[in-house]
Parts: C-alpha cells; structure tokens; sequence
C-alpha cells in the first residue's frame, strides 16, 4: 500500500488504474474547454472542433508521459499532469481570428521550441528564481484557482441556472464526501478521496436530471486523431506575442514544480526538475501545434490533488495518462467523461486548490519570515493579485502587456516577486534552488 507514496513504487495495475482515472477526471473537463471556446470563437465546423479535442486528449496524455518518463532531458521525472493551457486562450483567439489558424499554429510550433531550449539550460535564469519567489508563484497559483473551483461549484460560469439550489445540493454534498472520506478514510480509500466524492456527487446529479447524454448519440466508436489539421504560417508578430505568453506558461509550471516538490513530496526542487518540467511544457507545445491544438502547460488542480492525497506513484499517474491516450482513439470514453456537471467538479476542487495555497504558505515558512520576504511575499501578491483583480487599471499600456497581465494574476505576481528579488539587499543565508 505505502508504495503509491513512492515515485517508483511497484502497483499491481487494479490499483494504478482509479488512482489513474482520479487524476484525469480533475483536469478533463478543463483540458477541452480551451479548445471548445476556440473553436466556437473562430466558428470551426463541428467535425473539426471534434477533431481537435480529440487531438487535445491525445496530447495532454503524451506531454504528461514524457514529464512522468523523461526523454533525455525533457520532463522532470515528477508526477505532473500536462493539459491544454488557458493562458493562452485569448491571445490566440485574436490571432486565430485576424490572421487564421494556420498562424496561430506556426506561432505555437515556434514558441514551444524557443521555450523548450529555455529549459534544457536551467543554469541561465533559476537562479532568479530563490525559493522565497517559488514560494510566492505557488501560493499565487493557488489563490488564483479558489475562483474557478467556485464557478465551478456553482455551475460554471455564464451557465443559466448559476448558484442555483441543485448546484448548491449537488456540489455541497460532493465536498462533504470529500471531507469525510479524506479526513476519516484509511489507506487507499484516503487516497482516492476525491475520485469517491465525485462519483457520490454524480450520482446525485443523475437522480436530480442534471446529467444529458445527448452528445453520445452521435460519437464514433474509434477514430484517429488528424495530423496537422492546419497549414502552418510563419509570421514574426504573432511569434513574438505568442512567445511572451509562452514566459508566463513556463512561470506556471515552475510554481507547480515547486509545489509538487514542497506539497507532495516534502523537498525543495531542484534545479534540473525545474529545467526539465520547462523543456517538457515547450517542446511538447510544439507537438500540440503540429495537430492544431494550442499549448500545454502543468495542471495546477493535479498538482493540489497529489499534494492533498500524498499519491506521487508515476505508474499510477502514468495509467491516467494512458486514459487519455485511448480517449483521444475512442471517443466515447471523453464523451462520457464531459457529461460529469460542473458543480460535481467544484465540490471536489475546493480542497484540492485550497490545498496549493497550504503548500505557498508551507514554502514561505521554511524561507523565514525576515523583512525582505515579508517585502517580496506582500508586494507581489497585493500587486499581482490585487491589479489583476481590476483588469481596466492596465488599460493604458498595449495590447502585448495587457494580453499578457492584465487576467493573469500568476504572471504579474512572478514578475514583481523577481523584480524585488533583483533589488533588495541579499539576506547573507539566502539560497537559490537546489543542484
């Protein structure tokens, strides 16, 4: 049993397999909407928006493979979970729609090799990243998700019937499932407290007919995913902008990294995992591009749910990806999985979020409470957080600085906390991230 705790520990595939499927089942939903909402934004056909999920499965199960299993020094050997990015969801919608597809692809396929070279030479920029500015990046990842597990909790955003009493039944009921099997469960029951309360808080929602199976009416039983389902352009300004998001990914996916390391795994990260998580973000970005889907970045809710459960086994982690896999040649399997509602989602994204923000705080601690990270830390969250919080007060600046800040509250806090780190007198025990 203490081998699911164990990143090499040896389980029999009966018990990989729900470990696995938990995994899977706190990103899904997440890992298609970018696509969804790009491809309604640019008026794809329904065929190639069911295509390009497709392909977005298939990737997000082949990106976090090589992070589970590196190849050479590309993927960090961490029980990461790759998935498609929100980060770069508008950026590309304006791109995809003033200059089409294929340049946005071309920009997608550039940026993740410019950001995968990034990574595999860490020794140039961790060490701007001491563990004080690792701390404040995870605890503003965090923070930054409590939004969407609400959403999500109340029936997702926009949705006609928000906050309404089902959704408040259906997703209280699925977090007190959560609660009471994580906090009274033993062994594996404990570790697959999440995977228990969704599937209690789904149960519900059938009963109470929030569960439509009409998308299945019409799904192939086997279908192969489609290689470059657009022409790749090459255009220099779409390039550039799509680069500096890519910044922003690789600022996500060090903060994971970190979080995985200090919540998981009870260690610091070091510096080769940082470089080697990067390397995996960006060149697998750029397989993402080659089968029309937009980039991959870490997943912060698996990063919350392996740090809440203490399950780090890569066979475990690596069976969900498999999960994907199939599910981008079968799919069923992703149409089944898309009918889970949203407030089933939020009630088990509570803990797991809440859970990340515990790990920055964890982090903080063991950098020491001196005046310089007292600086560092409440600077950047006030700014990051605060400004983002108001997305007009950026109004001033171009479209480049606001595409890239202006909603994303993670990159504005990493580039304060750096900025300080940069110019306040050093603390004489300060160090960097580990060798």
């Amino acid at each position: 049993m203490s081998s699911i705790y164990e990143l090499d520990g040896r389980i029999p595939v009966a018990q990989a397999l729900p470990l696995g499927l938990q995994h899977i089942l706190a990103m899904f939903v997440a890992n298609i909407t970018p696509i969804i909402i790009l491809s309604n934004a640019v008026a794809l056909d329904q065929a190639l928006s069911a295509t390009l999920i497709q392909n977005c499965m298939v990737i997000a199960g082949i990106g976090t493979l090589i992070q589970l299993y590196p190849i050479w020094r590309i993927g960090s050997r961490l029980p990461i979970v790759m998935g498609i990015s929100f980060t770069f969801l508008s950026l590309a919608i304006i791109i995809a729609s003033t200059q089409g597809m294929g340049t946005l692809m071309g920009a997608v396929i550039v940026g993740g090799v410019i950001e995968g070279c990034l990574g595999l030479f860490p020794k140039l920029w961790t060490k701007l990243i001491p563990k004080v500015v690792a701390a404040t990046v995870v605890a503003a990842i965090g923070i930054s998700l409590l939004p969407i597990g609400s959403n999500s909790f109340g029936g997702g955003q926009g949705a006609a019937d928000f906050g309404s009493r089902a959704n408040w039944i259906v997703g209280s009921i699925t977090l007190l499932i959560c609660l009471v099997t994580f906090v009274f469960g033993k062994g594996i029951v404990r570790s697959l407290s999440i995977l228990i309360g969704l599937i209690g808080g789904y149960v519900v929602s059938l009963f109470m007919g929030m569960v439509s199976f009409e998308a299945l009416r019409d799904v192939s039983l086997v279908s192969l995913p489609h290689f470059m389902p657009f022409v790749p352009e090459f255009h220099l300004d779409a390039i550039l902008a799509i680069v500096c998001v890519y910044f922003v990914s690789a600022t996500e996916t060090i903060g994971d990294t970190s979080a995985i390391c200090s919540g998981a795994l009870g260690r610091n990260v070091q510096r080769k995992e940082m470089g080697a998580s990067v390397a995996c973000d960006g060149f697998v970005s750029t397989i993402a591009g080659m089968f029309g889907c937009t980039p991959i970045t870490s997943f912060s809710q698996n990063v919350g749910l392996a740090t809440l459960t203490k399950v780090v086994n890569r066979f475990a982690i690596a069976s969900g990806a498999v999960i994907l896999v199939l599910s981008g040649f079968v799919p069923a399997i992703g149409a089944v999985l898309a009918t889970i509602p949203p407030c089933v989602l939020g009630g088990c994204s509570i803990m797991m979020f809440g859970s990340i923000v515990f790990a920055g705080f964890d982090m903080m601690a063991r950098c020491g409470f001196s005046q310089r990270n007292m600086v560092i830390v409440s600077l950047s969250l006030s700014i990051g957080l605060g400004f983002t919080a108001v997305p007009s007060i950026f109004d001033i600046f171009p479209t480049i600085v606001r595409t890239v800040f202006a909603q994303n509250p993670v990159a504005l806090v990493f580039l304060i906390a750096v900025i300080l780190n940069l110019v306040l007198p050093k603390d004489k025990d300060e160090k960097v991230v580990e060798e």
